[in-house]
């Protein structure tokens, strides 16, 4: 294939993408009343009314959750043009390698998304305890769906580091060596970078997230010690 058939195949896999997240967001604006009570109940007791200050925040409470769902149905079809697109420049062995890959990536979205959607509530608790004696909480719709989402969707994809490192390694750029030799440095990367990524400012939810990337990176390493022999 030339450059430019290369351009146009990208342009279809990309259009075939942007269809299915617009679908995937269309279903999930039809659920995102029932998906927003739920939200709701993972409040704290007593806590659990939402106001909105302008005319159009429920409305755009609901579209972020319609965003959140086109994305997360999306994901399957994601990967696989994803793949599609990759599959002439490999062999029939790295074929093979990439769909339990994919598999994997979808298995660590989700579980990230449960893992965001687990901490809700103590992250909340945390941060609304340092109200007390000065204000009452009077969450807003938009500005707690955008809070729950960006937490959800951080976690979601923080959880596909794994699939890096193993990528990496399988093309000779990271080795079980090298990786395990700056475990140190990578603990202390791994905290900071939860940190920063999730939002709040709250401790629970970095140890949290700190703690499962911990347990993936010693996974990571297993898994490119057995691909190395």
């Amino acid at each position: 294939m030339s450059l430019i058939e290369h351009l146009e195949e990208l342009r279809r896999r990309l259009i075939i993408i942007v269809v299915s997240v617009l679908g995937g967001a269309v279903v999930g604006f039809i659920l995102s009343r029932p998906v927003l009570i739920v939200l709701r109940d993972r409040l704290p007791e007593g806590q659990r009314e939402l106001t909105f200050l302008g005319p159009a925040d429920a409305f755009a409470a609901q579209l972020k959750i319609a965003g959140f769902l086109g994305i997360a149905f999306a994901m399957p079809i994601i990967l696989f043009e994803i793949w599609r697109f990759v599959t002439p420049g490999l062999t029939r062995r790295e074929r093979r390698f990439i769909w339990p890959v994919m598999i994997i990536a979808m298995v660590l979205f989700a579980l990230g998304v449960a893992i965001g959607f687990v901490v809700i509530p103590y992250a909340l608790s945390f941060l609304i305890s340092f109200s007390e004696g000065l204000a009452d909480p009077n969450l807003t719709i938009d500005k707690y769906v955008g809070f729950v989402t960006t937490m959800m969707l951080a976690f979601g994809l923080v959880l596909e580091f794994p699939i890096v490192l193993v990528g990496l390694a399988r093309v000779g750029i990271l080795s079980h060596r090298r990786l395990a030799s700056q475990r140190r440095w990578a603990i202390l990367a791994i905290v900071l970078f939860a940190i920063v990524l999730t939002p709040g400012g709250d401790p629970i939810s970095p140890m949290i997230l700190a703690g499962v990337m911990f347990i993936l990176f010693e996974a990571s390493l297993l898994v490119i010690r057995l691909i190395r022999r």
